[in-house]
């Protein structure tokens, strides 16, 4: 049974950058494409930047393009998602997830193709 353990966010200035970490355990990474959602505070959870099993394809939300990147270590069953020019708006408790997919296949950020989750990151971005 997969479970996933997410890190690395915190307090930053406007502008700055931070790389999230997402952990895995309970099972080999190599079946499961990997997605990062957010939820900011009175908002729904938003799917940011997705990637397929073998790193071939990638997702990323309007708001994420451009300063969003997205990257998996298989052999050391992590991922990571790097954040630069952080804005206000950025601020929101970030969630790793996976699903078991067909090699290549990278499916949106529809909730019915994340099927486990994370604890979520806090990652604040000060004005």
């Amino acid at each position: 049974h997969l479970q996933l353990v997410a890190s690395g966010g915190g307090l930053v200035q406007t502008g700055g950058s931070l790389t999230l970490s997402c952990a895995f355990s309970g099972d080999s990474l190599d079946y499961y494409a990997i997605a990062w959602f957010r939820q900011a505070p009175g908002k729904e959870r938003e799917g940011v930047s997705a990637i397929s099993r073998n790193s071939g394809s990638t997702r990323y939300a309007d708001s994420a393009k451009g300063r969003f990147t997205i990257s998996r270590d298989n052999a050391k069953r992590m991922a990571y998602l790097q954040i630069n020019s952080l804005e206000p708006e950025d601020t929101a408790v970030y969630y790793c997830a996976t699903g078991r997919m067909d090699y290549g296949v990278l499916p949106d950020f529809n909730y019915d193709n994340w099927d486990t989750w994370g604890q979520g990151t806090q990652v604040t971005v000060s004005s």
